[in-house]
């Protein structure tokens, strides 16, 4: 009997001839997700198998391998020959101690002489056999235990199938730039684009020294959290202060969110392109606020000439996007109180239906370009 742990992938199922591509991706995910702990990793029909690991690991490797996405599920199971005698003997280790149990077979091997139904008729007349206070239930027992049977000559016991990420394998669909701030919002819609197999990275604007260091520490720990899920993490802080100062010297009170947004999604495409990012996202969702509108998304897509902008949680409310952050792991950190750029110099009565030639009227007081030149002359680029 080995403990091994059975990995099956969800997705990739529904590609055709460029799965191979995929699945090359996942398997390369999951061992960069292990590195640093000793195992073989295997393919079966359908399944991977992480086999000759160390007690003292099993721990550290179930909870890694939750995180990669691609993985649908996972299984803690003991390895054994296809030899109906061993199972007997080896499934007794899962039986509860008192109360009602089942077996639920699958037999992907056709070859072998008894079918599913059988083979659990067997199993379970030799665990009635070793405590008969036990009682099977097929339709609601307290304890299920998973028997599957596989074409290589190996079956697998075990009792839980845990969920894992789910999604597509990160870096199947390419690299992406995500505007992140230290709110709830953008490390969730971050999160949802790798889980559609992005490798994302990060843009953070800071305003020293309106806004505390604490606040751009605060982004760097949500970008470690979002790198736990995609095996890496490059996170661009770009200084904002001076952009601030003239958007509040020089233009109407009420354009300033809209023009700092402009500004943003400028620099957020000149740093995509630079690193090879083919898309933007933001962690905007509609009418939550002034920012928000069909309006004002639109002439911020304004200045965004040759890339497409995602946005994951359009149709999301905040208790949605809330449950998501504290599922990955952001809420408690998004929710510690330094505050970002976007809190500086706040217009008591934003505009909330901008019309794009006021807008662009307004923005002309600014020499924009040199602005958005001299923010990317001085990148700090954090790699987690």
């Amino acid at each position: 009997m080995e403990k091994v742990i059975v990995l099956r992938f969800g997705e990739i199922y529904l590609k055709g001839k460029n799965r191979f591509s995929f699945e090359k991706q996942l398997l390369d995910n999951i061992k960069f997700a292990l590195k640093g702990i000793k195992f073989n990793l295997n393919r079966m029909h359908g399944r991977y198998l992480i086999e000759n690991i160390a007690d003292d690991d099993v721990f550290d490797i179930e909870s890694r391998v939750k995180k990669v996405f691609g993985l649908h599920s996972y299984s803690l199971a003991l390895k054994l020959p296809t030899d109906l005698d061993v199972l007997k003997k080896g499934c007794l280790s899962f039986l509860p101690q008192s109360g009602s149990f089942r077996f639920t077979v699958n037999r992907a091997d056709k070859k072998y002489p008894l079918n599913s139904q059988q083979i659990a008729m067997e199993l379970g007349a030799a665990a009635l056999s070793y405590n008969p206070k036990l009682k099977v239930d097929l339709f609601s027992p307290e304890k299920e235990i998973f028997v599957d049977v596989r074409e290589e000559g190996h079956t697998f016991i075990f009792a839980d199938k845990v969920l894992c990420a789910g999604g597509m394998p990160v870096g199947c669909s390419g690299k992406g730039i995500v505007l992140l701030s230290g709110g709830i919002d953008s490390p969730v819609a971050a999160y949802r684009m790798a889980k559609r197999g992005m490798k994302m990275m990060g843009v953070h604007f800071h305003s020293f020294p309106y806004t505390s260091p604490m606040a751009k520490q605060k982004v760097v720990d949500l970008a470690k959290i979002l790198s736990s899920y995609q095996g890496g993490f490059d996170l661009f802080v770009v200084s904002f202060t001076e952009i601030q100062r003239q958007i509040h010297e020089k233009c109407p009170e009420e354009y300033m969110i809209t023009i700092m947004r402009r500004i943003m999604m400028r620099i957020a495409e000149r740093l995509a392109k630079q690193y090879g990012c083919g898309s933007i996202t933001t962690g905007e969702s509609l009418a939550q606020v002034a920012s928000q509108t069909q309006e004002s998304i639109l002439v911020t897509n304004e200045t965004v000439q040759t890339l497409p902008v995602f946005r994951p949680l359009i149709g999301m409310d905040k208790e949605e996007i809330i449950a998501t952050a504290r599922e990955i792991g952001t809420f408690d950190k998004s929710i510690e109180p330094y505050e970002d750029c976007c809190t500086v110099f706040l217009p008591k009565y934003p505009v909330i239906k901008p019309k794009p030639d006021l807008v662009r009227s307004a923005e002309a007081a600014l020499d924009v370009e040199s602005l958005v030149a001299d923010a990317l002359s001085d990148v700090e680029v954090i790699k987690l």
